[in-house]
């Protein structure tokens, strides 16, 4: 009976994993949002599943020639083969409920979903194909932030998507941002929190630094569920926080709103 249970994070029950897959990998008892991959979570988001994957022949390099308890290449290689992704972003274009849009997904499971060169060339390249074809573009995050091991190359990333999202601001194309458990660093400093709208996953961690970094620098305690979904939306910083099951729908309404287009 190996692989049929598993324990939520969260609340700790043990759970039937049918159960948790049936409900969006949500835990029924406590409403954990488990991390999805990105097949999972572009799965329940397009039509029938349907989707082409796009910009796939894009490979980070080693320009620093980075070391630490491993070669940076050698990280590389085999995160390649756990997620069989070339890196930590996957570009897809699909329908939903038949309006032809463009979809990034930031997987988690490589390095961490850090944002180093490629990953910023693929969101930027996403990006500038949504403004080509004139289509919506919904970028999903889940990241640690910029990538340490690619230096000043990294941090670069954040200019080159922000002037992207500005000239897709220009044109008037719809951007939705969607952020999930975690969103940090460099990435919430850029394109993460640009969207036309912004929305997060139920309890999802957002924010630049985390909360020791902060505590030590202020000298101050932060309230409680600091950095968390919730208290952004309270605060003003999001726009909502969806449900997963929710999400398809409202991503939908808003892109129909957005286009002026009848139900």
């Amino acid at each position: 009976m190996k692989g049929l249970w598993t324990r939520c994070n969260q609340c700790r029950r043990i759970l039937y994993k049918k159960d948790i897959l049936d409900n969006y990998s949500v835990c029924p008892a406590c409403n954990f949002h488990f991390r999805l991959t990105p097949k999972e979570r572009l799965g329940f988001l397009y039509d029938q599943a349907q989707f082409e994957k796009l910009d796939e022949n894009i490979h980070s390099d080693d320009p620093l020639k980075f070391e630490d308890t491993k070669k940076y290449s050698q990280r590389l290689r085999e995160y390649r083969e756990k997620t069989s992704n070339p890196d930590a972003v996957v570009n897809t274009v699909g329908t939903m409920e038949g309006i032809r849009v463009i979809i990034s997904v930031m997987d988690f499971r490589f390095l961490g979903g850090s944002m180093g060169s490629v990953v910023g060339e693929k969101v930027t390249r996403a990006l500038e194909r949504a403004l080509n074809e004139k289509l919506p573009i919904i970028i999903i995050s889940c990241s640690g932030g910029a990538r340490m091991q690619e230096g000043t190359l990294s941090l670069m990333q954040m200019m080159k998507t922000s002037s992207a999202i500005a000239r897709l601001e220009e044109a008037q194309i719809p951007y939705i941002s969607v952020l999930t458990d975690p969103t940090t660093g460099g990435v919430t400093a850029s394109f993460a929190m640009l969207g036309d709208i912004n929305i997060a996953e139920p309890n999802a961690l957002i924010g630049f630094a985390g909360p020791r970094v902060i505590e030590q620098t202020i000298k101050q305690k932060l309230p409680k569920g600091f950095q968390r979904s919730e208290f952004l939306l309270q605060h003003g910083m999001l726009d909502d926080v969806v449900q997963r099951k929710h999400l398809r729908p409202y991503i939908i309404r808003a892109v129909r709103l957005f286009l002026n287009l009848p139900r």
